[in-house]
């Protein structure tokens, strides 16, 4: 007979592996390379208009965007969550480097009373958790599940009968 993993591991990403950053470093690549091969005082429509302020602005977003792209993709930031079966609670964590250990929440899994996910129109699902005395847990949200957040939800509430899930339209 084979023994059940101690620790069972829902959910970890790393900005590595994530698009959006790769995305946000490459259009500030682009924006910053236009700015450097495109001269200021030649930045004139057909009709005569000129913008040369244009091209610095261009350069300057460009390098914040790189930067901030580049950033998580260097300290490889990760973000996650795992559930402890031996010791029955819920860990999560964002923001986690090899050398620092981020924002990060814990709590066991028989004091959590709920856990709500409200369905936005304009942009992703808002998912939170809430111990028993009714107080949001920080850190905890979207980001350190799985993209499948209903699906994950009944997997802990399988674990943790007792959490109550509400649907929310």
């Amino acid at each position: 007979m084979k023994a059940a993993p101690e620790t069972v591991l829902l959910f970890e990403r790393s900005a590595r592996r994530d698009f959006r950053w790769w995305m946000m470093a490459l259009v500030g690549a682009v924006f910053l390379a236009a700015s450097q091969s495109v001269r200021p005082e030649d930045n004139c429509s057909e009709d005569g208009e000129c913008a040369p302020w244009l091209v610095p602005v261009a350069g300057v977003m460009g390098a914040l965007a790189l930067a901030g792209g580049a950033g998580p993709l260097l300290a490889n930031t990760r973000r996650g969550s795992r559930i402890d079966t031996t010791a029955g609670t819920l860990e999560w964590w964002q923001g986690r480097t090899a050398r620092h250990p981020g924002d990060h929440g814990a709590i066991a899994l028989c004091d959590i009373a709920y856990i709500r996910i409200e369905s936005r129109y304009d942009s992703d699902d808002c998912v939170s958790l809430y111990d028993r005395t009714g107080e949001r847990q920080a850190y905890f949200d979207s980001e350190v599940i799985p993209w499948r957040h209903e699906e994950w939800v009944r997997q802990v509430k399988a674990m943790q009968p007792s959490i109550d899930f509400p649907v929310l339209d």
